[in-house]
């Protein structure tokens, strides 16, 4: 295990020292962590530069009118297509109903195209496709509009899906997903457990047996954040803590707004499965991809209450207070570890595990 956390260090020096230039994409582009917020600055910003794009959020939001609308899109190449706790249908409705969630948004209409290998069984297509309606349904969302593409056995592999969708937002809400609100002093939230989606995608993936298995989080999100927003709590800012992980976000946020963040690693919720595999493994469970978690940053005086409203829904009975949003350290993300030091925290470079969603 020391071996791969050294090998893990020394890829991120070379990295982020740019020793290493790289003309391809590698798997490490798709991690949604260093490299990956590196391609998208490199690539799409320079190219497609406009002030909505720019602001890099997980929805554009603008007005049509009088009308604050969220737009995203989101395409999901998850390996293998169904999972403990799930599937690739389920996981493209949640994946983007929970963006717009988290932006502040009501989710309404959601568009979905497929990418289907020659050879895929039909079965298995028609399997994804009700679990899609199932969850649309669970979610109080429509699948309005949708592409399908057959390309030679081979040239993809079984099924990739490319998901849109738009919701409508309280103008008080418009700038939740920016982070501008937040203040030093305002509490650091996540719902439950970390980890759990990627380490059901790894021991479907390699055939790993648990005495109690580890089951994705995959779920939407809209139900609990929509309770907590109708109640007038006040929260700063919100994300879903997908690819790139806790620390990603928490590493994204202070950089961004040049404040500090301060976590304490005996308060961040993960299972004892979790750990023991990220053991063996060699990953850290900060960088370990959900898909039915939330971070929240909210007021000191709405943190308390935040939590327990949270506890009230299945998706919230772990939810727990992690950290707080410092004056200390501006630009800096710093963790109390178990045994009592303190170190850094930054964003996942490379990549933990490939094709997750």
């Amino acid at each position: 295990m020391a071996n791969v956390i050294l090998i893990r260090f020394l890829f991120i020096y070379i990295y982020q020292n740019k020793l290493i230039m790289n003309k391809t994409i590698l798997l490490g582009h798709g991690s949604g962590g260093l490299m990956t917020s590196d391609l998208i600055r490199d690539n799409f910003v320079k190219h497609f530069n406009n002030p909505l794009l720019n602001v890099l959020t997980d929805s554009a939001v603008t007005q049509i009118g009088e009308t604050t609308v969220a737009f995203t899109t989101d395409s999901f190449v998850v390996d293998p297509v169904f999972f403990p706790g799930g599937d690739i249908g389920k996981l493209a409705v949640c994946g983007t109903v929970n963006d717009l969630s988290v932006s502040g948004a009501k989710p309404l209409f959601l568009s979905a195209g497929f990418i289907l290998e020659e050879g895929f069984p039909l079965d298995d297509l028609e399997r994804i496709v009700h679990s899609m309606g199932q969850e649309a349904l669970k979610a109080g969302v429509q699948i309005i509009t949708g592409d399908t593409k057959v390309v030679k056995k081979g040239q993809c592999d079984k099924i990739f899906i490319n998901t849109a969708g738009i919701g409508l937002i309280e103008k008080r809400y418009a700038s939740i997903s920016r982070g501008k609100l937040i203040r030093p002093g305002d509490k650091i939230i996540v719902n439950g457990y970390l980890g759990d989606h990627e380490i059901a995608i790894l021991s479907a993936r390699e055939n790993l047996m648990f005495e109690e298995p580890v089951i994705s989080d995959v779920t939407s999100l809209n139900g609990l954040i929509s309770s907590l927003l109708e109640t007038g709590l006040e929260i700063r800012f919100m994300r879903d803590i997908t690819r790139g992980g806790l620390a990603t976000i928490l590493a994204e946020v202070a950089s961004s707004l040049k404040h500090g963040v301060l976590i304490d690693e005996q308060l961040i919720p993960v299972r004892e499965q979790v750990n023991g595999l990220c053991e063996i493994y060699g990953f850290n469970p900060l960088y370990l991809a959900n898909e039915g978690k939330v971070l929240m940053i909210v007021a000191p005086e709405s943190a308390e209450l935040a939590i327990k409203m949270m506890q009230r829904y299945d998706t919230g009975k772990e939810a727990r207070m992690i950290g707080t949003i410092t004056s200390d350290n501006p630009g800096k993300v710093l963790m109390k570890s178990v045994i009592g030091g303190t170190r850094i925290i930054d964003r996942l470079a490379g990549e933990q595990l490939p094709r997750i969603c």
